[in-house]
């Protein structure tokens, strides 16, 4: 009943079938990538306002707008708009909980008020980051991209396609802690952190 019916409306959560079907950038950047998810929603607010919140994204930033306990270290993310926060670039590492040792996102893409795209790679037993592009490769790892997209929408709303795209090793126990543990935590900490964007943009 859940790999039926109710894992496919977690995975595509808000999105259109024509957002589903979308390409978007960084769709392109992990060879071999198996499996994902794109979720999607109607924010309150102009894609400058939305951007303004996803560009100071990170942790010792601000924050990630979700279950703070758990992704951001138990420290509350940003409730305003920090302008030392706004820089974005490529190759840029944005600080990320771990079980051990040091764990970040890479920015991949910046297209201000359209899209931002992340990268991480870690250790699935550590949670140890580490550079896919330089090694060493742990034996056990998940790589993923996550993305935000904004489209503006009638009433000087947004759009937010958030996307998700990955690759690990071995398939067999990767597919198998997506099915049972990653997906749903992964459902659970976007729709919070789409309520929560939600409500920082509609305050005064």
């Amino acid at each position: 009943l859940y790999a039926a019916s109710l894992r496919p409306r977690l995975l595509t959560w808000g999105a259109t079938d024509e957002e589903i079907a979308g390409a978007y950038p960084g769709d392109d950047i992990l060879s071999g990538a198996r499996g994902g998810t794109t979720m999607a929603t109607t924010l309150p607010a102009s894609p400058e306002a939305v951007w303004a919140w996803l560009a100071q994204m990170g942790g010792g930033r601000g924050g990630w707008y979700s279950r703070d306990w758990l992704d951001n270290n138990g420290e509350p993310s940003a409730d305003r708009i920090v302008p030392e926060w706004q820089s974005l670039e490529v190759g840029q590492q944005l600080a990320a909980p771990a079980l051990t040792g040091e764990n970040w996102f890479t920015v991949m893409h910046v297209e201000p008020c359209r899209s931002l795209v992340l990268r991480g790679a870690y250790g699935m037993f550590s949670g140890r980051a580490f550079d896919p592009d330089a090694g060493p490769i742990p034996h056990v790892y998940v790589d993923g991209i996550w993305g935000f997209h904004l489209t503006p929408a009638p009433g000087d709303q947004t759009r937010l396609v958030a996307r998700t795209r990955g690759r690990s090793r071995p398939r067999w126990l990767a597919s198998a802690f997506g099915f049972l543990i990653g997906e749903p935590m992964h459902f659970l900490m976007q729709t919070k952190q789409f309520d929560n964007l939600r409500d920082r943009l509609a305050q005064p």
